[in-house]
């Protein structure tokens, strides 16, 4: 008993059995992800029958290491007795055995890892199995959705034209190695080996060619990997690839990747959120928007704009994410604007850092925005409380950085002096300088796009909140599809909505998951899905 207290303490018992000495010493305990002691010199420090109880669940011991074992020498699926914490059974399956098929699987980690008592229970939830990810096509402009479990080139029993152009459109954080590393506390519940680029990427371009996407929009995309490895396996698939890297010393970008028996390119259009010469807009973020024209017979068929970005993760910059988007939508409002005053169909892919709800997303979603006396950490819905941060100005952005409140550029106008009636053009002047200011200090922002999401962010039949993201600190939706729309009211619970598109008709999307769902393949990433994020995806019809 004395020995299993003291293991439980981070201390083994001296061979002699008196004293006490550290089961790892400190310089090996303060390693983090890079810690890659040989077994034999942790046979010198440790007793290998109590080694796993090293094994802690992430946050609970903030030093203890994550070391990866061999077989050879212990399970890792043994537990020690249970004398300290109450088990209990797992009681929420939604995978059978029989329900298995060849389509998107995840595949359960065989890995059983010590947790604590005090941990949610959610993760500790780990069994072997698979769990599912089915298409759901939606058809013929109702709310029914089927979920369809054969191969993804099954057409849905949608309506037929012959002026028809269908494409699908996958968005995907694929995680940058280097902010991997960087943020290794998020990733201490997975095995250290899944967490090597040279597993992960495999891993990534195996999803990719399974899925077949005709446009990929990536985040995260590090450049270094970009030109050696992502670029040239994508080109050889069949695409095309454009990049922008994010501004200052951050090595990763945004890609956007197109098929070239698709669609041609048009125009390339990359967007920096970085201004020196506006205070506000001090961060790296990027986006990139592209203007793709599919390639059909049909000479009426109108361009596609296809827009990626990557908004800044803090919580409490509200003010940044909301400018970030206002520059986002001002160049694609400048790229999809058409003769006749009209916009081409338009689908905004990306990581949005924002919860659904918030208020950053129903400004995308509804078009307006007044955000008189929105604490600026409400802004993206991640802050559950406003206590001690400062409102919103008004404006958020200053005018000299030529976006106006419609979230469009703003045309630089000279007004026209007469010398024969001087006093009637100052009266004119001063008119006009008067309804500027009050433009400028008005707390509604609009933008002019209809857009949809491609997901409800809800499960219908239980209100549960899907989730793109899952790590050792939340499971969240912060990635989003959006597209051009036009929208029908549905009563209802959450989940229930179904929206029906203007330029773009939605055919199908890859389902998403539970967090629960999620925690019984020991979260994100794992052996088979290594990034720290869902793909989505989603099958779009052009009517012509």
């Amino acid at each position: 008993m004395e020995a299993w207290r003291c293991v439980r303490r981070g201390y083994g018992r001296c061979v002699v059995g008196r004293g006490r000495y550290p089961m790892l010493p400190h310089h090996q305990k303060s390693l983090g992800r890079d810690w890659t002691a040989p077994w034999e010199n942790l046979q010198r420090c440790c007793w290998n029958r109590h080694i796993s109880s090293c094994m802690r669940w992430p946050g609970h011991y903030s030093r203890a290491p994550y070391p990866y074992f061999s077989s050879r020498h212990f399970s890792l699926n043994w537990r020690p007795p249970c004398l300290f914490e109450s088990r209990t059974q797992f009681q929420y399956w939604n995978w059978r055995p029989d329900n298995l098929s060849q389509t998107s699987l995840i595949h359960l980690s065989s890995y059983i890892m010590n947790s604590e008592g005090d941990e949610p229970s959610s993760k500790r939830r780990k069994h072997q199995g698979t769990i599912k990810r089915d298409w759901e096509y939606i058809c013929n402009h109702n709310k029914e959705k089927t979920k369809i479990l054969g191969d993804r080139n099954d057409d849905p029993i949608c309506e037929d034209s012959e002026n028809k152009f269908d494409f699908s459109v996958m968005s995907y954080n694929i995680l940058s190695q280097d902010l991997l590393e960087d943020n290794s506390h998020l990733y201490k519940h997975c095995q250290r080996p899944v967490l090597h680029w040279s597993f992960r990427f495999p891993n990534i371009l195996k999803e990719i060619k399974h899925f077949d996407a005709d446009v990929l929009c990536l985040q995260e995309v590090q450049e270094d990997h970009y030109g050696t490895e992502i670029r040239p396996s994508l080109e050889s698939l069949g695409y095309h690839c454009e990049y922008k890297m994010r501004t200052g010393r951050k090595p990763d970008g945004c890609a956007i990747c197109f098929k070239h028996s698709k669609f041609s390119l048009l125009s390339v259009n990359p967007v920096e959120f970085y201004r020196r010469d506006v205070p506000l807009l001090d961060r790296d973020n990027v986006g990139l928007v592209l203007l793709l024209q599919p390639k059909i017979p049909s000479a009426a068929c109108p361009a596609i704009c296809v827009a990626n970005t990557h908004l800044l993760y803090n919580p409490r910059r509200g003010d940044i994410k909301l400018t970030q988007l206002a520059m986002l939508l001002a160049e694609i409002s400048s790229v999809a604007h058409q003769k006749d005053g009209s916009f081409c169909p338009i689908v905004m892919c990306g990581d949005f850092n924002s919860v659904p709800g918030s208020p950053l997303y129903s400004f995308i979603k509804e078009g307006k925005l007044n955000y008189e006396g929105l604490a600026i950490g409400k802004v993206s819905g991640q802050e559950q409380s406003s206590r001690g941060q400062r409102i919103l100005s008004i404006p958020i952005w200053p005018p000299n950085l030529g976006i106006s409140q419609n979230c469009v550029y703003e045309v630089q106008q000279v007004p026209k002096v007469e010398k024969t009636d001087s006093d009637l053009t100052q009266t004119q002047l001063d008119k006009t300088e008067v309804l500027v200011t009050a433009e400028k200090l008005s707390s509604k922002l609009q933008h002019h796009f209809s857009l949809s999401s491609v997901y409800s962010h809800y499960f219908p039949d239980t209100g549960i909140p899907e989730v793109t993201t899952c790590h050792s600190r939340s499971a969240i939706t912060v990635d989003y599809i959006f597209y051009s729309a036009e929208k029908e009211g549905v009563a209802g619970q959450p989940g229930a909505e179904v929206a029906l598109v203007g330029g773009l008709k939605l055919l199908a999307r890859l389902s998403l998951l539970t967090e629960q769902d999620l925690w019984t393949v020991n979260g994100l990433p794992n052996e088979n899905n290594s990034s720290d994020h869902l793909p989505l995806l989603a099958k779009f019809r052009l009517e012509l």
